[in-house]
């Protein structure tokens, strides 16, 4: 698959956007456009967002995206199931150190990898937008509700002790309604946990346009580290830990966002997929907030 290639157009002047982390309107600087998008950035905070006129989620993860056809989607996620729930496992580990058991809900669950390896030590329950890949958990015997992380699912799960958003906060159109959400449902003392690219980080201002994770319209918003501070003081959950994670990832994943950075076209690699390659940028942030109590 090609995407379109971003074009870098000059900015006139600070444009006023309301700022998710900052809570109010705030000045936002133009940044670049890519897949007919303009980037802008909140001056305060360094929050990044996606201008899209029109995204409807719903439509979007599809089986497609986790199968190869969506050049800013997935090589081969089905197929990479042992090398992704390895790099589940040490997630597990991490999050054990702040809970070691509980309730745990996923939030953008996919196939249910993850979960798989949580059962081993938490009672697990996840919500997926997706319909094909929410049936394949739901058919592995996971609790997984389909459908948007609303408040009727999240009343439907209950109170939990972990919250996880995996590569899922930069997608969602309000994400400071979800936080919000997230921390009512959260019983006292309770942690999420976070992954997302890090727009701060060195290798994302390097790169610019041309940044991995510069994905739109599918990635909305692009966070920082100042702005993850901001957001969590602001919904009342501290920021126990952050940093730059190692992880093990398919040597499909690698080849095809390659393939989409140099706008090369290429079909799936079964082989590769079942091959994990160590790899940190150091453009991708892990985040624990903890809710008081």
């Amino acid at each position: 698959m090609q995407t379109q290639q971003p074009q870098i157009a000059p900015a006139d002047g600070a444009l006023a956007r309301p700022c998710p982390a900052c809570g109010r309107t705030t000045a936002h600087a133009f940044c670049f456009r890519v897949n007919g998008c303009d980037i802008l950035q909140c001056t305060e905070c360094g929050l990044g967002r996606t201008e899209t006129p029109a995204f409807d989620p719903a439509a979007y993860y599809t089986e497609e995206y986790f199968s190869g056809r969506r050049a800013d989607g997935y090589a081969d996620y089905l197929g990479a199931e042992p090398v992704l729930r390895r790099e589940f496992a040490r997630s597990v580990d991490f999050i054990r150190r702040y809970r070691s058991a509980g309730k745990l809900l996923e939030l953008g669950c996919a196939y249910g990898f993850f979960l798989k390896e949580a059962a081993r030590y938490f009672d697990v329950a996840g919500i997926e937008l997706a319909p094909d890949a929410a049936a394949h958990a739901q058919h592995a015997g996971l609790n997984v509700l389909h459908g948007p992380a609303d408040a009727a699912n999240f009343q439907r799960i209950g109170p939990v002790d972990v919250i996880v958003l995996f590569d899922v906060l930069e997608h969602l159109p309000q994400p400071r309604e979800i936080l919000a959400l997230c921390r009512d449902h959260l019983n006292p003392g309770g942690i999420i946990v976070i992954t997302t690219g890090d727009f701060g980080s060195p290798a994302a201002r390097l790169t610019g346009a041309r940044w991995r994770l510069m994905t739109p319209p599918q990635h909305l918003w692009f966070f920082t580290q100042a702005s993850m501070q901001r957001l969590s003081a602001a919904l009342g959950l501290a920021l126990a830990h952050v940093d730059h994670p190692w992880k093990i990832v398919p040597a499909s994943l690698i080849v095809f966002q390659l393939r989409r950075i140099l706008g090369l076209r290429g079909a799936r690699t079964t082989t590769a997929s079942r091959i994990g390659v160590p790899v940190n940028l150091f453009d991708a942030m892990r985040v624990v907030l903890r809710k008081p109590g």
